[in-house]
């Protein structure tokens, strides 16, 4: 009896606390987080129940959040930097849905937000290496010419560099500049520089949102090793019209956006165009008359909400570069995206983006010469459709999945020519490619001082016909060819990549963080020069050219201080890579039916130190980043199959950003930075061949270009406050010390004695001033 007894007291009050687990009824607030003067949707913003010290919610990119808590009475606190914070009293006893509106400070917003507080993201969210810009930030950077600059901008953060003066490249923890993936409203943009990159081809008054991935890359981004550069547009305002634009001394920009139907639907329309040709026309050199230097390019976007679940985005990029000397040559290329998009949410815990893109990247060069004319012409042409799911399992678990596809094809290179021309037309075969992907990832906090964001990515991708395809030994030789016919698969690769990261808070102030990244790419960029060149050949992976991998480890520590008005960050990684692609010595690249058996394969590895300090907020802030790293390759037929010094390998870079509000009207602000000198291949011998001088290199990049550095300075004059138009100038003096900092250098015999030779530099940029007139209405 007395057991029995004892049993029954147990299902009793196993039932009661089942009871008790039962009447803790939960309920969930979901909504979207908006501008409240323009609509537009908030991206990363945080909503809180302030009852529950680990409770939250950030809204995703389009501005969506999903929060479950037990019913109750609570205070819901929704707070985006840059925008006052809200406090509402909210009864939870049913679902719910809110649509939350955030004022804007009307100071200068990031750069300077007394007394407000700046979210602790980096010590909570598990990813590591991924940097948002404060498009503030942006704007107040002084960049050459006076253009407000993204790529430009996050060159200065740590482990991210570019190969100097004239060049918009990126390198991310050792990857080629090929090996970013870089996104305008999701759709790819394989060539981001103008004028041979000194512009980038974003226009930072229609962006919304940049994000940076280049450690734990997310497992909806993939096709690429090194990085993500996520950038997103603006919708556009959908409660009155505005006008934003700006004129400049080489180039000028305006935005227009406003309604279609008020609170419901928007467009958004920026263009920017240089007119240095113009001044070329007064000139004068009749040659010069007629050469043209220019580049335009427009944004747009529209949307339209039908309801609260259900939303369609069109949006689209289209610029162009105009190069050329009259009756001597032209060379034009540029990028066409387009990103059709539907947003769903099924219910408060499932969201669904649906996406269609295109995007087409092309190049046209000609020479005009009576006896040599010709036309070079190449394209590459994507067309994707994705389906990506949100699922929120609750406050602590959001679940992410997912479906990718994209129809690749690349034109490597068609040349035409008149029947008079010595040059013989020749037409390179057309590929075409089909990548697709799925993917699953999880971000779970586990507890309140563990959080892990774990998934995987399944990705595909088949060479199809038609065409005729070679296959090479390793020594080049051909081995055989097969014809295929239209649709037919030539070769597949699948891949696994496992992504992984985990974040410990020591304190609400303190987390250590690790990760592990897999990552493949199919799309190859093979170039033989150390700056970007629209000419660069695409290829893709195919019965010679293997998927790249990468496989990345890393490992961080980071701090806030002072009421997260300081962050520090310190990280430690290592990268290793296969399949990599370079050229064989004298490599002829362009216009070539074999391209492949030019090409030589191997690995590289890469590892260092990135530490940042930034000050968030405040009269003076800005940041601090220092990188201390090594990249090397190694392929057999180079270096006798020794590691070496990859092209951009820069051992120590550091870079320092300050802006002060020195008062409401004026800003001023610097960049300083300082980078050890590309490594570069210089020659160790010469001799004579029938007269001419002939240069002896010996080991691959086993010499380093000098150091770079430079300073800018800039500062911004708001105009008199009026009700509905404000104004302001921005000046600008670029490399403000005169540092002839090295673009190229060649060597030549010294003309007074044969023996002997002359090193001689080339130097792009001096001192160089800007003005620019802003205007809002």
């Amino acid at each position: 009896m007395h057991k029995r007894f004892r049993y029954i007291f147990f299902l009793l009050i196993l039932f009661c606390l089942v009871t008790a687990a039962q009447a803790q009824k939960k309920y969930t607030i979901d909504g979207t987080v908006k501008d409240a003067a323009t609509g537009e949707t908030l991206i990363g913003a945080t909503v809180r129940l302030q009852e529950l010290k680990h409770s939250g919610a950030t809204t995703n990119g389009y501005g969506f959040f999903s929060l479950t808590a037990v019913e109750g009475d609570y205070l819901l606190n929704v707070s985006y930097i840059g925008y006052e914070t809200i406090t509402q009293r909210i009864k939870l006893d049913k679902n719910s849905q809110l649509d939350i509106r955030l004022i804007s400070n009307n100071t200068l917003q990031e750069v300077s937000i007394s007394g407000k507080t700046h979210k602790s993201d980096n010590i909570d969210n598990p990813q590591m290496g991924v940097n948002r810009l404060d498009l503030s930030q942006i704007n107040n950077v002084p960049v050459i010419f006076g253009e407000k600059d993204v790529i430009k901008t996050i060159q200065l953060l740590p482990g991210v560099k570019s190969t100097g003066d004239g060049n918009t490249g990126f390198y991310v923890r050792g990857g080629n500049s090929d090996q970013n993936l870089v996104l305008l409203d999701e759709a790819v943009v394989y060539n981001a520089s103008h004028l041979f990159g000194f512009f980038s081809t974003f226009n930072s008054d229609a962006i919304k949102d940049v994000s940076l991935y280049k450690g734990g890359m997310p497992a909806q981004y993939g096709g690429r090793l090194s990085s993500v550069l996520d950038i997103k547009m603006l919708d556009g305002n959908d409660k009155r019209l505005n006008v934003q634009g700006g004129i400049g001394l080489i180039a000028s920009r305006i935005k227009v956006e406003g309604p279609i139907v008020a609170n419901k639907s928007s467009f958004m329309i920026s263009a920017r165009r240089t007119y240095a040709d113009l001044f070329l026309k007064l000139s004068p050199d009749s040659n010069t008359r007629g050469a043209s230097l220019y580049f335009y390019d427009l944004n747009a976007k529209f949307h339209y909400r039908f309801d609260d679940k259900n939303t369609i985005y069109l949006s689209g990029y289209f610029g162009k570069d105009v190069l050329g000397l009259k009756d001597n040559f032209g060379t034009n290329w540029g990028n066409q995206t387009t990103t059709l998009r539907f947003t769903h949410i099924f219910n408060n815990k499932l969201f669904l983006n649906s996406s269609f893109i295109y995007s087409n990247y092309n190049f046209l060069i000609q020479s005009f010469l009576s006896d040599n004319d010709f036309k070079v012409r190449s394209k590459i042409r994507d067309f994707s459709l994705k389906e990506d799911f949100q699922y929120f399992l609750s406050d602590n678990n959001t679940f992410y999945f997912g479906v990718n596809g994209t129809y690749h094809s690349i034109s490597p290179g068609d040349i035409t020519s008149s029947t008079t021309s010595e040059v013989n037309p020749q037409t390179i075969q057309q590929r075409y490619g089909l990548e697709s992907s799925a993917y699953l990832s999880d971000d779970w906090k586990v507890t309140d001082k563990v959080e892990l964001l774990y998934g995987m990515r399944f990705s595909t991708f088949s060479l199809l016909g038609p065409g005729k395809f070679t296959t090479y030994s390793p020594a080049d030789v051909p081995l055989y060819y097969q014809n295929y016919g239209h649709g037919d698969i030539v070769k597949t690769y699948l891949n696994l990549e496992p992504r992984f990261s985990v974040s410990y808070k020591l304190n609400d102030q303190n987390s250590v963080k690790a990760s592990y990244n897999r990552n493949t790419q199919n799309i190859h960029l093979i170039s033989n020069s150390t700056s970007a060149s629209p000419s660069d050949l695409y290829v893709m992976s195919s019965n010679n050219i293997k998927p790249g991998l990468s496989d990345q480890v890393a490992l961080g520590y980071f701090k806030n201080l002072a009421n997260n008005q300081y962050e520090f960050s310190s990280e430690v990684y290592y990268k290793a890579m296969q399949n990599q692609i370079d050229y064989k010595n004298g490599a002829q690249l362009i216009a070539n039916q074999d391209v492949e058996s030019q090409l030589i394969y191997g690995n590289g590895r890469a590892y260092g130190l990135e530490l940042f300090f930034k000050k968030h907020y405040g009269k003076l802030n800005g940041w601090i980043g220092y990188t201390l790293s090594k990249t090397e390759n190694r392929f057999d037929d180079v270096n006798d199959g020794h590691y070496f010094a990859a092209t951009h390998d820069r051992t120590h870079d550091i870079s320092i950003v300050g802006i002060y509000q020195l008062s409401k009207r004026w800003t001023l602000s610097g960049t300083f930075v300082y980078a050890t000198g590309n490594a570069v291949t210089y020659p160790h011998a010469k001799y004579q061949v029938g007269g001419l001088t002939t240069f002896y290199y010996a080991d691959r990049n086993a010499d380093r270009m000098p150091a770079y550095s430079r300073l800018d300075i800039g500062a911004t004059l708001e105009g008199k406050p009026h009700k509905r138009f404000h104004s302001s100038w921005t000046f600008g003096l670029y490399n403000a010390y005169n540092r002839k900092n090295a673009y190229t250098i060649t060597f030549q015999d010294d003309p007074h004695d044969h023996s002997r030779t002359q090193a001689v530099k080339t130097s792009l940029f001096g001192r160089i001033p800007s003005v620019t007139y802003n205007f809002t209405y």
